[in-house]
């Protein structure tokens, strides 16, 4: 069974101002993810434009850009067992007020424009994003303790 699938996750700046790094990094590692890589940091411009590419043509385009770029973010690697769609589910819905309790925009967000996190929507898009952030020297490679706990 391969489980080495990776998902990009970043806690956007509203989540990070509102001090729920650690519990949005808790809900990953307990639910037996592996964290491979993490950057605290204020992205450009134009890395969030080129991040945001496929959404270019919206009219939020550029709120989305200037939002994001208005504070630090936590970029984020993690590996596992369907990461990409186990990862979305524990997002939530994009709209915060079409997600459930127990997810984490369900949990801590109220309003679209601020719902705290970002997470790949396919194994595509997760390369893409994490080789956008990362470079490949900055992923750590290594077996978790807990593998053969939860595989």
């Amino acid at each position: 069974m391969s489980n080495e699938e990776r998902t990009f996750i970043a806690i956007k700046p509203d989540g990070v101002q509102r001090g729920l790094i650690g519990d949005i990094i808790k809900r990953f590692e307990q639910k037996g993810f592996k964290l491979v890589a993490m950057k605290f940091t204020q992205a450009s411009e134009s890395l969030l434009k080129e991040h945001y590419i496929d959404l270019k043509d919206r009219p939020f385009y550029p709120e989305l850009v200037n939002y994001m770029a208005s504070g630090p973010v936590v970029a984020m690697v993690w590996e596992g067992l369907n990461a990409v769609k186990t990862g979305r589910v524990m997002l939530g819905e994009t709209n915060p007020a079409d997600s459930k309790p127990g997810t984490i925009r369900g949990d801590y967000c109220i309003q679209v424009g601020r719902n705290i996190i970002h997470g790949s929507d396919s194994v595509k898009s997760a390369n893409t994003e994490i080789n956008l952030w990362f470079k490949p020297e900055e992923l750590c490679s290594y077996e978790s303790c807990a593998h053969t706990w939860l595989y």
